[in-house]
């Protein structure tokens, strides 16, 4: 502002006293000075100053409200949930020193910039129980790699223990059990992504029929024509200009694909005891006599990191 005020002042002075040449004078004149006005005001030449992001109590958080209804689930839903429990935000201030040297004016300093950083426990409630288990979720419509974050499930028995984060917060005596409630707690979930505040999430539950799964002892698995489709291991390929995408790994629950479905599949039949595996081989003839069956691979320059492909001793190439 000081700048402003004197370069324009200068320049009037200027024009008065020497004409076109003196305003031209004063004017600088006048913005150099007004410069180290404005620097020792504002950081300069007063040793720096500070700058502070915006914080938690800027903002709206989740709310939930009392005598909300309990779902009742069958099959597999995508439903919302009721917050249920929750701790005070856990505030991580973090503060980074940057030169103001180099910017308009004739002064230096530093200046200070604070950003803000919140983690949260809280605990949603889902649906009556118990149930299986819950495939994905998602926060703000965006699909949450649980492997990424802290979650615990309690499916909803007659007789579950209460969460040992919530007896730890609150005491054993005060903590309750959700007993005939499925509900999940996150453990120190960072709020950074979903602008420091808790997101709306949404859940797909799972909830089978009584009866019928708890009957199935085995299934047959069958994938298709996978390269990967039955690895454990997470693998990538290359896509180019230094760039991978993920091979066997689509499901945002495991690390890898076989892993997320058998986990679902134990959930569902809880009484699994066996999986057949069915892996596809390709014929070159429709002629059964003269059909020859081998493994095949889509891409035979295709680099993989995590694990390489092979069948029978075969190699990609």
């Amino acid at each position: 502002m000081a700048t402003l005020i004197l370069q324009t002042a200068g320049a009037a002075a200027g024009t008065a006293l020497g004409g076109p040449i003196g305003g031209i004078i004063g004017s600088a004149l006048g913005a150099a000075a007004g410069s180290g006005i404005d620097a020792a005001l504002f950081g300069g030449l007063a040793g720096g100053r500070t700058v502070e992001g915006p914080r938690l109590s800027d903002v709206a958080g989740l709310s939930s409200g009392e005598g909300d209804p309990i779902p009742r689930v069958y099959g597999r839903a995508r439903i919302g949930g009721t917050l249920i429990w929750a701790t005070r935000p856990l505030e991580v201030a973090s503060t980074a020193a940057a030169s103001a040297a180099g910017g308009k004016g004739i002064g230096g300093g530093k200046v200070k910039r604070t950003s803000y950083a919140y983690f949260v426990d809280l605990a949603i409630g889902l649906c009556e129980g118990p149930v299986a288990g819950i495939r994905r979720v998602w926060a703000d419509g965006r699909e949450l790699d649980l492997t990424m974050v802290t979650l615990r499930l309690h499916v909803g028995d007659a007789d579950q223990a209460p969460d040992p984060l919530i007896v730890a917060k609150e005491g054993a005596a005060n903590a309750p059990a959700y007993r005939g409630l499925a509900y999940v707690v996150f453990e120190r979930l960072a709020l950074a992504a979903f602008g420091n505040r808790i997101p709306q999430f949404a859940f797909e539950v799972l909830r089978p029929v009584a009866g019928l799964a708890g009957m199935i002892r085995a299934v047959c698995l069958i994938p298709g024509s996978t390269e990967f489709g039955l690895d454990p291991l997470r693998v990538t390929e290359e896509a180019g200009y230094g760039t991978t995408r993920p091979a066997n790994r689509f499901q945002l629950q495991a690390g890898t694909d076989v892993t997320a479905s058998l986990d679902a599949l134990q959930a569902l039949c809880p009484r699994l005891a066996r999986v057949s595996v069915v892996t596809s081989w390709f014929g070159d003839d429709l002629r059964a006599g003269r059909c020859t069956l081998a493994p095949r691979v889509d891409n035979a320059a295709k680099v993989t990191s995590g694990d390489v492909w092979s069948v029978a001793g075969l190699r990609r190439d």
